[in-house]
C-alpha cells in the first residue's frame, strides 16, 4: 500500500515546503561562523524540519515518491554541509586513533550496503532504533563541539555507530527479505 501511495501523482504540499526550507537552511550554514549561536539556531531549525516533513507528509496522506526523493536530496545537502564545516574542526580536535575507529565503522557500513545490494538488488538502509540513535548522536555533535568532553562524546558516538552498522549488516546477512522499517535484529519473523 505504501508503494502505491508513493507512486501517485505529486502535488506540491507543506511537507515539500518544509523540506525545501531545510535545503535553504543547510546552504545558509555555509556562511555562518561555526562557533556562534546563529549556527546552532539554524542547525536546530534544519534538524527539526527533517523530523517534521516526513511526519507531516504521512499525517496528511501526502507522502509521495517525489517527496521522498526531495527529502533524500535535502538530507544529502544537509550532511554534506555539515561534513564540510565540521570535519576540519573535528580532525584537529580528535585523536588520530578515533579516525581509525571511524574508518572501521564506514567499512562495516559499506559491507552492509554491498550485502543488501547483492541480496535485494537495491540500495537498502534500515530504520532500526540503533540507527536512529546514531543519527541523533551525530546530530548532537555541533552542540558539544567546543566542550571539553568532545573526545569522550565522540567515542560514545563511535560505539553506537559501530553497533548500528554491525546490526544492519547482521540483519542483511540473516534475513531473507528487506523491510526498511525493521526496528531490530531481535524481531521475530520476516515481516512486520
Amino acid at each position: 500500500m505504501m508503494n502505491q501511495e508513493l507512486k501517485k501523482a505529486h502535488e506540491w504540499n507543506m511537507a515539500d515546503t518544509i523540506t525545501t526550507m531545510r535545503m535553504a537552511a543547510s546552504l545558509f550554514l555555509l556562511f555562518i561562523p561555526l562557533k556562534s549561536i546563529w549556527f546552532l539556531v539554524i542547525y536546530t531549525f534544519a534538524g527539526l524540519t527533517d523530523v517534521l516533513d516526513g511526519w507531516l507528509a504521512r499525517k496528511t496522506g501526502r507522502a509521495s515518491e517525489f517527496g521522498a526523493r526531495l527529502d533524500s536530496v535535502a538530507d544529502l545537502l544537509f550532511y554534506s554541509v555539515l561534513l564540510t564545516r565540521l570535519f576540519p574542526v573535528l580532525y584537529q580536535m580528535l585523536p588520530g586513533v578515533i579516525w581509525y575507529a571511524v574508518s572501521g565503522i564506514v567499512l562495516v557500513r559499506l559491507a552492509s550496503y554491498v550485502t543488501a545490494a547483492v541480496k535485494y538488488h537495491r540500495f537498502a538502509s534500515l530504520h532500526t532504533w540503533i540507527n536512529k540513535l546514531t543519527g541523533a548522536a551525530v546530530f548532537l555533535l555541533p552542540y558539544v563541539l567546543f566542550d571539553s568532553n568532545i573526545v569522550v562524546y565522540s567515542w560514545a558516538v563511535c560505539i553506537i555507530a559501530f553497533a548500528a552498522s554491525a546490526e544492519e549488516l547482521a540483519i542483511h546477512l540473516l534475513r531473507t527479505d528487506y523491510i526498511a522499517n525493521r526496528k531490530s535484529i531481535m524481531e521475530r519473523g520476516t515481516s512486520r
